[in-house]
């Protein structure tokens, strides 16, 4: 069993290791990063990135064991106000270096602006990253991280937005209310979907 509730800055060190972990055979981030200690500097990227999200009044849910507390899944939206701060960015800055190396820097800024294009102007929650770890897939964690924020979303009668580069995550993302909206073309090796949620109101 495992419970969702909203991380702290203390958890974003062990959050990072569950989306490195996740994201290891993924197409899209291994053009950011590769070799040997791949592992070790996704996990770097993925804490600068929490870091600056949280920041910037990102929102970044945890699924955590119930026995011990230990984090199984994590999820990261950004809300329909979200603003990113060029100083938030720049205080992870040292471990943006860290983990793309300089010349990764330009590759990750190009991604960010291919992604960026294909974003609807039309407020939304925009579901950043979400992935569970080793020991837990196929245990549901993923479709509870993703059906306890929409609960909040249709709340607000708000519309919500994510990219996959997975078909299997694309069914999740279909039966949760998604449809693909856009091929995302730029990306070397793969065409991610753009996913779009119209509004639901609550009966």
């Amino acid at each position: 069993m495992f419970t969702i509730a909203p991380a702290s800055p203390a958890d974003l060190e062990d959050a990072a290791a569950v989306l490195a972990a996740a994201f290891r055979e993924d197409t899209v981030t291994s053009t950011l990063v590769s070799g040997a200690d791949r592992g070790r500097r996704l996990a770097l990227l993925f804490e600068a990135m929490l870091r600056s999200s949280a920041a910037s009044s990102s929102r970044v849910d945890l699924a955590r064991r119930d026995t011990d507390g230990v984090v199984l899944g994590v999820a990261v939206w950004e809300t329909p106000d979200a603003r990113h701060s060029l100083l938030d960015q720049a205080r992870q800055l040292p471990m943006f270096v860290r983990a793309l190396g300089l010349r990764g820097l330009p590759r990750a800024m190009r991604l960010q602006r291919t992604l960026a294009q294909h974003r609807p102007a039309e407020p939304h929650w925009y579901l950043a990253q979400i992935g569970v770890g080793d020991g837990a897939r196929g245990a549901g964690v993923g479709g509870a991280l993703l059906e306890s924020r929409l609960r909040a979303i249709d709340a607000d009668a708000l519309p919500a937005y994510l990219e996959s580069s997975n078909e299997r995550n694309r069914a999740l993302y279909r039966r949760s209310g998604f449809r693909s909206i856009a091929s995302i073309a730029g990306i070397p090796g793969v065409v991610p979907a753009a996913m779009w949620r119209d509004v639901v109101r609550p009966a």
